[in-house]
């Protein structure tokens, strides 16, 4: 029985009461089920009484005491009580809490599914790096945490499209262009060009691509290098990306913006929505009415578009494709972003909190030796993704980006990551991994089955550290869920590190195989439905986070 299915109690026996009279009140649309803080407490707790009795007009202590016996009658519940000022603890019956193994096994890898976000449509922006250069560190982290959000989202039940946005209009795609045109023709880079090894590898690219471009007009060497060079770059953002395990569904551009005349439609939308006024020879948009520290100009005066109009324009044009929900990533020096995309979103008639989600990551640090790795081999002074998967390996740099807060900043250690041991986390948990693997694949050569499920007998999972397992892998729907909705991808591995802690104490006491001479029975059967369920969970739980699962290390 997992927390979902205790809530699916608790919600029923919330319905009984309100039909015999006991209780006025309505039913939340989500009810919370934990593990108490103190083993004695129970296997599950919830809060839920403390919700109802505002409505209810009752104290929470009285509410806790009518739905107690009501959860006590319910099949798998050993018993339910009032606890505090307002609790319901709950302790499940033996055979309920070794079902799960079972259950699991059965699911495989629809278990921790859940449909909580079903019919919602999103549409997930992440890294969007310029294609000026290769993906920085900082990108990097995106590049996990939003590949990571995408799944669970979908996990939970959400319609999601990855999607990356190109920005190349502007002023940086003219340095990133004349700094290959210098690199081309043996000259400095411009002073607020772009440097590094990448630059020449380009221009010099191009020119294997697009031989006698030099001998080209200066306006038709231009056109060359803008095209031919932003598509290189793109081509090595995309490889980078799709090497570290992320990908997208869309990648769209910028120019196309405004190519297709959409900054003029956007424009149009607001003029006619009333928020675009003119001053000082400028067009510009009225945000500070929906809580903008300031109104931001659409137009110059010079007759230019703003890189915030593109915004407004690329918001308008994911919301036209019938997204309900817009979700974009963006580091810590676009954190002053959040006030006017809000208010531009608010300005198009939409809801900012139902239409417009906006996260802000914090930067990213690599260690080595106890100090800062500051140098990169292709970029000159900004660390790239390249350099981080050739530092610690894919599955190592995408474990400890995801494993951080994203609004915290984080120092990677390379000699940490890169050791096999236990004090690295992706090592422990890959190393649990395997252990139940181990376990079945020795089962399978000494000709021992688990059995049919109709043949489990939960009721062998007694000892301790089989409870402890079990109760830590029925939490995993609810880790999923919750990840989602709060958009916390770090709960997975650090759910992950107890659930691996949690069978590895499982497999130190609890021993699953026959010895030598004795026939295996009813217990060593549930013991290897418990072992494949911990295998199933933990495959699960680093899919979730596009890290394999080795089945040896």
């Amino acid at each position: 029985m997992t927390p979902d299915d205790l809530a699916a109690v608790i919600s029923d026996g919330i319905h009984t009461a309100i039909r015999s009279g006991r209780i006025s009140a309505e039913v939340p649309d989500e009810i919370r089920v934990e593990r108490p803080r103190h083993r004695g407490h129970g296997d599950y707790s919830t809060n839920v009484a403390l919700r109802l009795a505002k409505s209810a007009g009752l104290p929470a202590r009285t509410v806790a005491e009518i739905l107690a016996p009501l959860v006590s009658g319910a099949a798998g519940v050993a018993r339910a009580e009032a606890a505090g000022p307002g609790f319901v603890n709950i302790t499940l019956e033996t055979a309920a809490i070794g079902s799960l193994a079972r259950d699991i096994v059965l699911a495989g890898d629809s278990y921790g599914r859940t449909d909580r976000l079903g019919g919602l449509r999103i549409n997930l922006e992440f890294v969007s790096a310029n294609p000026t250069g290769p993906v920085h560190i900082g990108g990097a982290r995106w590049a996990v945490v939003g590949d990571v959000l995408a799944r669970l989202l979908e996990a939970a039940g959400a319609d999601v499209s990855r999607e990356y946005y190109f920005n190349d209009a502007g002023v940086q795609i003219d340095r990133f262009v004349r700094s290959l045109l210098a690199a081309a023709h043996g000259t400095p880079v411009p002073e607020d060009g772009y440097s590094g090894a990448y630059i020449e590898e380009i221009a010099a690219a191009v020119l294997h691509r697009r031989p006698g471009t030099l001998d080209l007009s200066a306006p038709e060497r231009y056109a060359v290098f803008r095209a031919v060079g932003t598509e290189l770059m793109f081509e090595e953002i995309r490889t980078s990306l799709a090497a570290f395990g992320t990908r997208f569904d869309t990648y769209f551009n910028e120019k196309d913006l405004h190519d297709r005349g959409d900054l003029d439609a956007a424009l149009a939308r607001l003029r006619d929505g009333g928020h675009v006024f003119e001053a000082e020879g400028a067009v510009w948009l009225r945000t500070t009415a929906f809580g903008d520290d300031k109104d931001r100009v659409l137009v110059k005066s010079d007759g230019s578009w703003t890189y915030f109009t593109a915004d407004c324009a690329y918001y308008l044009n994911k919301r036209s494709r019938g997204f309900e929900r817009v979700v974009i990533m963006l580091g810590a020096d676009h954190a002053g972003y959040v006030g006017r995309m809000r208010a531009m979103a608010a300005c198009f008639g939409d809801d900012p909190d139902r239409h417009l989600e906006i996260l802000i990551g914090q930067l990213v640090n690599l260690v080595k030796d106890g100090g800062p790795v500051r140098m990169s081999k292709r970029a000159g002074t900004v660390l790239t993704l390249d350099d981080l998967t050739e530092a610690v390996g894919v599955d190592a740099a995408r474990y400890a980006l995801a494993r951080a807060s994203v609004d915290a900043m984080i120092d990677l250690d390379i000699d940490l990551l890169t050791r096999q041991s236990n004090d690295n986390p992706v090592y422990y948990v890959q190393y649990a991994h395997t252990r139940p693997c181990a376990v079945l694949r020795k089962a399978k050569e000494a000709g021992i089955d688990k059995g049919a499920p109709e043949d489990f007998d939960p009721a062998q999972l007694t000892h301790e550290r089989e409870m402890e397992l079990l109760r830590m892998l029925a939490e995993f729907p609810q880790v999923v869920t919750t990840a989602a909705t709060l958009r916390e991808p770090h709960r997975v591995p650090h759910y992950l590190e107890s659930l691996a802690g949690a069978y590895h104490r499982f497999y130190d006491a609890c021993r699953v195989l026959p010895r030598a001479g004795e026939a295996p029975d009813d217990r060593t059967r549930a013991r290897l439905w418990l072992t494949e369920a911990a295998r199933v969970v933990l495959r699960g739980g680093l899919r979730l986070l596009g890290v394999s699962a080795p089945e040896r290390m």
